[in-house]
């Protein structure tokens, strides 16, 4: 039986901890989470924001740990709201985001985590093509989950509940994580 790890995930989401720690249990990684709020660096550049989220993270908690951000990124939009996509759905909310961004244009849905190990830091990205939807269809529980339907599928994220995290892209993004902690890094 493989050794069961351990790893910190730094997020104030329940949801996203949730996700985690049941995506990482396949690979024998118990993911103790570490609800800690961390302010977020308002840019368009992803990678520049999960940087400096763990960095945040690292400098308050002081142990190997992983933070992600999660977001959508218009094709029309040049890529937009990406790294801004909470505080757009914070203003806006479902009917408002879904009316002002659901086209038949493609979009994606993107995770990007960033491990800080106390050295250096480490990126791994999932993401998966679809559509942003109106109206929003499934719980409004999970952010935009009830607007984002992944290329080939009829339900948005939402309306899928866990079959989300069969395919989602904080699956791709954590399953390549897993793969390099599987290589003998340890937390």
């Amino acid at each position: 039986m493989p050794t069961v790890r351990e790893i910190r995930f730094v997020s104030s989401n329940k949801y996203k901890i949730e996700e985690a720690a049941q995506i990482f249990d396949a690979h024998s990684i118990r993911v103790i989470g570490s609800p800690v709020k961390i302010d977020e660096l308002q840019t368009t550049e992803t990678k520049k924001l999960v940087r400096d989220k763990v960095l945040k993270a690292f400098s308050q908690i002081g142990r190997p740990l992983f933070v992600e951000h999660t977001g959508l990124y218009l094709d029309y939009l040049r890529g937009l709201p990406g790294g801004l996509t909470q505080i757009v759905w914070d203003a806006l909310k479902a009917d408002d985001f879904a009316r002002l961004f659901a086209t038949p244009e493609p979009a994606k849905a993107k995770t990007t985590i960033a491990y800080c190990d106390g050295m250096n830091i480490y990126n791994f990205e999932g993401e998966i093509p679809g559509l942003i939807v109106s109206p929003p269809r499934g719980s409004r529980d999970f952010q935009w989950d009830c607007v984002f339907q992944p290329d080939g599928h009829t339900m948005t994220f939402a309306e899928m509940g866990d079959k989300k995290n069969e395919i989602s892209m904080r699956r791709i993004a954590l399953d390549k994580f897993a793969e390099y902690l599987a290589k003998g890094v340890t937390s």
